[in-house]
């Protein structure tokens, strides 16, 4: 589904992985260019994730973007500015980190996002295989005292996970499909209400905006936004819930869609 008029559409809206980023974490050079060339037709970009800020900023300096809500909606920017922050206070997330290690371990990773940094205790360092984790901190969470954006915590069990989410009735809860990860952001922060919230600051029409997803987080968002767009390799509830389904995030699915859009081959 392509609109008619593009001069309507006044937000591409794009998740980071499974979407925007390639299996291998990086940009295509074609996925770039294509989204230069529809900044330089007068279209708006906009980044929506469950990343942090500060585990995404390789991406944003290629990217740019006008619009960005991160931590799966828990802070939102506009050109730069911070416009919503939904955070657990420091107590919170003690408790938070504290109930996570006694369902599911004192060994259970860990990450927090909160609006200056990204914190992690795994065993291996992920610095040494992914750029993108270059400015994360290393901590053991055994005196962490600052506000959350997101806590994820990774669970192997099933029963360990809704035991979870049982103890942390204040937050909203989804797995990632492709790990064992669950992300925990405030009760009733999604991408879907961070969109909302956004439009309700910028006076854009929901309708007007084309979203692009991949996984069960990202279902909401394609509902809500005029135009829907799943990757080929999308979740197939992601791609019911969408308007269209384009090439796979390894295909330069996002950049034919974009030149199809705009007019140009």
């Amino acid at each position: 589904m392509i609109p008619k008029d593009y001069g309507k559409v006044e937000l591409l809206l794009f998740d980071l992985d499974g979407t925007l980023l390639r299996s291998d974490k990086t940009i295509s050079p074609v996925v770039l260019a294509a989204l230069r060339d529809c900044r330089r037709q007068g279209l708006p970009i906009g980044i929506c994730t469950a990343r942090g800020e500060q585990n995404s900023l390789v991406f944003l300096r290629e990217l740019q973007p006008d619009f960005l809500i991160v931590s799966g909606g828990a802070l939102i920017k506009a050109g730069g500015r911070c416009i919503y922050e939904a955070a657990f206070s420091a107590e919170e997330t003690r408790q938070m980190i504290q109930a996570a290690r006694e369902i599911c371990g004192a060994e259970c990773q860990i990450t927090v996002d909160t609006a200056a940094a990204h914190y992690w205790n795994y065993k291996v360092d992920p610095r040494s295989s992914e750029k993108n984790w270059s400015g994360s901190v290393y901590t053991d969470f055994s005196d962490f005292c600052q506000d959350a954006l997101k806590l994820c915590v990774e669970i192997f069990e099933t029963e360990q996970a809704e035991k979870l989410k049982k103890a942390l009735p204040e937050t909203d809860s989804i797995r990632f499909s492709d790990s064992f990860w669950y992300k925990f952001t405030k009760k009733d922060v999604t991408k879907e209400t961070a969109i909302r919230k956004l439009c309700a600051a910028s006076g854009i029409l929901p309708d007007n905006i084309i979203a692009f997803g991949d996984d069960l987080a990202d279902i909401g968002m394609l509902r809500l936004a005029g135009v829907g767009v799943a990757m080929g390799n999308a979740l197939t509830e992601v791609k019911q819930a969408a308007d269209i389904v384009i090439g796979s995030n390894d295909e330069d699915g996002i950049a034919e869609y974009l030149r199809e859009l705009i007019g140009e081959s």
